[in-house]
């Protein structure tokens, strides 16, 4: 698998298939790099997120907007099962490495493409970023209180979410190629994924000529559901989306009576009476401390998480049951923990290599060992910037 792409959802996609096995080779400008190596925080001037993100990879410089860098580029790909890239349409083309000339080249080649808007339409060139599509997909809309802004994630949700989606979609291609040996371009745009995920929004548009507005940390679907603080400072997450779980609740706060109203039958009735639930709710878990109103919820059979800090999440005892965090051994920072593998496979299960390498680390091994450059065809390249 090669990997063309950059910050961020291209990038995951290598990262989650990486973990289960593929070879991953990250093809990056040879100066610059992925611009995700510069973003995050940093220890003894190591980026940290690009350690988690760039795990199990092999990392080669190599400018594909040279010649003669398309020319090696182009022997790497006719060996290659998967290419990733997220340059604005167009470009790949204009360097003479379009899915035409590759798939002549390589047949079963599968070319997995992600823009902000996809291949084609009046947005195609337009330059994107997760932030954009946040907003554009109903997402920002729907997310802060009902007297407040429009709120963007502070983190990369649509790549993230277009980046699960497109592990899946390259899995899928490969499925296909098994069945009949031919590969495909895959067009994956940001967009897609996320309105996916914000939900029935537009069928609600479509069918009712309803726009779903903000409800803060409470739903239209059920009540109780809100975040509470406790006695103790701390916060905790309620949901009810399952009718048992709210009688059970509001039996262990002390208010049985309201299960007998008839409006207390349905999510959507309740979340009406929001109010008053969440009066009765919040009361009584801000007379607890986090530990007594876990507890309590956890013995009553009703459904309680708390609102951590990702230091707090290190050491939730399911986390550490489930091994969701792994700890890793890196050359140069010794061994961190990080999130671990996105599934757990019975028969194939899949392990982290090694964590994010630097620049170019593996170029000689790659361009000379593997592919059949010479010393001096190597220098050469790098003497005129077009290796790193």
């Amino acid at each position: 698998m090669l990997d063309l792409s950059t910050i961020l959802a291209g990038p995951l996609v290598a990262q989650v298939l990486g973990d289960f096995g593929a070879e991953v080779i990250k093809i990056e400008h040879p100066a610059r790099g992925d611009g995700m190596r510069g973003h995050g925080l940093a220890k003894d001037d190591q980026p940290l997120w690009w350690k988690m993100v760039a795990r199990n990879k092999r990392t080669v410089g190599l400018y594909l907007g040279d010649p003669s860098g398309a020319a090696v580029f182009r022997k790497l790909a006719a060996t290659a099962d998967v290419v990733i890239e997220n340059f604005r349409p167009g470009t790949l083309e204009r360097w003479g490495l379009g899915y035409d000339v590759l798939s002549a080249d390589n047949p079963g080649l599968i070319l997995l493409r992600v823009t902000g808007f996809g291949q084609s339409g009046p947005y195609a060139s337009r330059p994107a970023f997760g932030t954009l599509v946040e907003a554009m997909s109903g997402f920002a809309h729907l997310t802060g209180e009902p007297d407040g802004p429009p709120t963007l994630p502070a983190f990369g949700l649509a790549d993230s979410i277009a980046g699960m989606a497109g592990a899946a979609a390259v899995s899928m291609a490969l499925f296909q190629r098994e069945k009949d040996g031919h590969g495909q371009e895959i067009d994956l745009d940001l967009l897609s994924p996320i309105m996916t995920a914000v939900g029935p929004g537009v069928i609600y548009a479509d069918q009712l000529g309803v726009d779903q507005q903000r409800t803060g940390n409470r739903s239209a679907n059920n009540a109780p559901r809100n975040t509470y603080r406790t006695s103790d400072g701390h916060w905790v997450a309620i949901s009810t989306s399952a009718d048992s779980i709210a009688r059970r609740v509001l039996t262990l706060v002390g208010h049985p009576e309201v299960l007998s109203e008839p409006w207390f039958a349905t999510g959507r009735q309740r979340a009406a009476h929001a109010d008053l639930l969440d009066g009765y709710v919040g009361s009584w878990i801000a007379a607890r401390t986090r530990d007594e109103v876990l507890r309590a919820f956890e013995e009553a059979g009703a459904a309680v998480g708390p609102v951590y800090k990702p230091s707090e999440l290190l050491d939730d005892p399911q986390v550490r049951a489930m091994e969701l965090v792994t700890t890793v051994d890196d050359p140069d920072l010794g061994e961190m923990r990080m999130q671990n593998l996105l599934w757990r496979m019975g028969r194939t299960p899949g392990r982290i290599r090694f964590t994010g390498r630097a620049l170019g680390a593996d170029t000689d091994a790659v361009l000379g060992d593997e592919l059949g450059l010479s010393a001096a065809e190597l220098a050469d390249l790098r003497e005129r910037g077009v290796a790193g």
